[in-house]
């Protein structure tokens, strides 16, 4: 029973064995992290700084541009050290602490999406009584809760996943630490695992996608009983760019989830794992300011010269 080697550390898979390939990926990736960085620090700062946009839409906007610069800070630095060597080794430990983190930040970005649909359904659908059901003690706790219950979620996988015995081979097939990969690698009985990632599953992805798109299907409905075109225009206006954001974000995390961790799903993954990792942290801020004239006004203040 006892007889096992344990692993120390895993060696991560890159993106390609192609020398020129993994030249331009360190280039790209660095650039995305950049712009990523960037992008959301100043969405942070632009809603920070202008009392204007002191409002809970863009108080649950900077709580989204703070989770993607964790997200995105989370897996790229890593990715990119590989890219600079000739492989990427991640300790034991480096290798929990990754999928605590990640886990935290994704789930919290699910929740916090759902929390964002239902300010959208007040703001369209109960105008008058926006400003009651979505008080500043509201917001606060709402957001509070969308970090704990997120948090509390990833200590459960990730205590779950620091039960397994790992023995070999230590080889992830994927660039970054995740529980579906990492469950392949294990030499215990990941009976229990499985059953709370599905608990998990069905609570951060199936539930709250619903909520979501039960919520938009009153905002649209809303919409729709709106006699003037530059009315709906103007009520579309304020959700069209979270429900992008949406569109995008469930569709790669579920997709990762949902598959199964073998074959040329894993090639997938990576695709998919990239997409919510750092494209979306990259697009998320170009999504809102550029559809936004608030935000765009605040970043004029910021940067008077640069707008």
């Amino acid at each position: 029973m006892n007889n096992y080697t344990t692993v120390v550390e895993f060696v991560l898979q890159g993106l390609s064995g192609d020398p020129e390939l993994q030249a331009l990926f360190l280039f790209f990736f660095f650039l995305l992290y950049i712009l990523a960085l960037v992008g959301n620090t100043i969405i942070t700062m632009a809603i920070s700084l202008n009392p204007s946009l002191h409002t809970p839409m863009y108080f649950f906007l900077a709580n989204l541009a703070l989770l993607d610069i964790f997200c995105t800070s989370t897996v790229l630095p890593k990715l990119l050290e590989g890219l600079v060597g000739k492989g990427s080794r991640i300790s034991y430990k480096g290798c929990m602490t990754q999928l605590f983190f990640l886990t935290w930040f994704l789930g919290a970005e699910l929740l916090l999406l759902t929390a964002m649909a239902y300010d959208r359904y007040v703001a369209i659908c109960h105008p008058l009584r926006y400003s009651l059901l979505m008080s500043w003690p509201f917001c606060i706790l709402l957001a509070g809760c969308v970090w704990v219950v997120s948090a509390a979620s990833t200590s459960v996988h990730t205590g779950l996943m620091a039960q397994l015995h790992f023995c070999g081979p230590n080889q992830i097939r994927h660039f970054l630490c995740e529980v579906p990969t990492l469950l392949l690698l294990s030499c215990s009985p990941t009976t229990l695992n499985n059953i709370m990632i599905v608990i998990a599953d069905v609570y951060f992805g199936v539930i709250n996608f619903l909520l979501t798109m039960i919520s938009y299907g009153f905002i649209i409905a809303s919409i729709l009983r709106i006699r003037s075109a530059e009315g709906k225009k103007r009520a579309f206006s304020t959700c069209s760019a979270h429900l992008v954001v949406v569109t995008l974000y469930y569709s790669t995390v579920i997709y990762t989830y949902v598959q199964p961790g073998s074959g040329s799903s894993l090639e997938n993954g990576k695709v998919v794992a990239l997409l919510y990792t750092a494209i979306s942290p990259t697009l998320n801020p170009l999504i809102y300011s550029l559809r936004n004239k608030d935000v765009k006004v605040a970043l004029r203040k910021i940067f008077p010269c640069a707008c």
